[in-house]
């Protein structure tokens, strides 16, 4: 059943909407809000941000479905942004497929994405990465297509054929993918805009570009991804990165100095974290349901 408003229907929106769609990576709630105020139209939970944030363990096909809804539902109910969820391989085989799509759905996702390595899977830019048949692959896309609840919720495949197998093999297996049933395919490591402009013009559904930093693919600019027609930029760790960093210096400070003091102009004020959260309403409907308790001060 078609749903008009779904997260699905609003990530397909965003997408109409803005080209390239810029989506950033977000680890909680907060972050979310602050991605929001930004001016952000769509978000992303990557499989590393929930690894290394919430589990403090490396991406390397360790965490579970569970480890990822946990953090999927915090985020999609502090805001209505839609939200692209990094699904792995799916956990699983045709079973656990049709649970992870109809679970993320139920969870308020917008989209996820399937990649084309084995199950013991590995970082994009990293080396060794093993991929599973195209033939396997095109399993999993149908399985997914065959269980949304949602038509609209929407249904990315990744390949990461390029290391592997080269940039033909990549568009092949792209196509077979799309045949398949794919919305659009995150084309993965890439190094050069002309190979995404082959990319693009060969596959005819949206590419997303991952821009993380430190990998293989350089950080291009939004101009020149939408010269080349990308038509998602995708920025996954980008702030998880920085608050580490941040985190740290605060740390260190802390430990070094015997205070905070110096490490102040850096931090969010109380005052800007409580207009982020809309803290004064909520402490005013408190007080207000206070005042009407009759037993309030007892």
């Amino acid at each position: 059943m078609t749903q008009p408003n779904s997260a699905g229907a609003r990530f397909r929106a965003a997408l109409q909407s803005e080209r390239p769609l810029q989506i950033v990576g977000v680890i909680n709630a907060l972050g979310a809000l602050l991605a929001q105020r930004a001016g952000f139209g769509s978000l992303y939970i990557s499989g590393a941000g929930v690894a290394n944030a919430s589990l403090g363990m490396p991406d390397l096909g360790m965490t579970t479905l569970d480890d990822v809804l946990a953090d999927v539902r915090r985020i999609t109910r502090a805001t209505d942004l839609p939200v692209l969820v990094d699904a792995d391989t799916g956990w699983g085989d045709t079973s656990g497929i049709q649970h992870t799509v109809t679970s993320l759905i139920e969870a308020g996702a917008a989209g996820l994405h399937l990649e084309d390595q084995v199950e013991q899977k590995r970082c994009g830019h990293r080396p060794g990465k093993v991929l599973v048949s195209d033939e396997a692959m095109v399993d999993r896309v149908e399985e997914a297509v065959a269980a949304r609840t949602d038509p609209q919720f929407v249904i990315m495949a990744r390949t990461d054929a390029y290391t592997v197998e080269g940039l033909d093999c990549a568009i092949q297996r792209s196509l077979r993918y799309v045949e398949a049933g794919a919305d659009m395919i995150f084309a993965e490591a890439m190094a050069d805009p002309t190979e995404y402009q082959q990319f693009t013009r060969r596959v005819p559904v949206p590419v997303l570009a991952n821009l993380t930093e430190f990998g293989r693919t350089p950080l291009f600019t939004l101009d020149q991804m939408r010269e080349v027609g990308v038509g998602i930029v995708l920025y996954p760790l980008s702030a998880l990165r920085a608050m580490n960093q941040a985190a740290r210096q605060v740390y260190d400070a802390i430990r070094q100095d015997g205070t905070q003091s110096k490490m102040l102009p850096a931090m969010q004020t109380r005052d800007q974290l409580y207009d982020l959260l809309d803290y004064h309403r909520y402490e005013q409907q408190l007080d207000q349901r206070l005042q009407q308790d009759p037993d309030h001060g007892s």
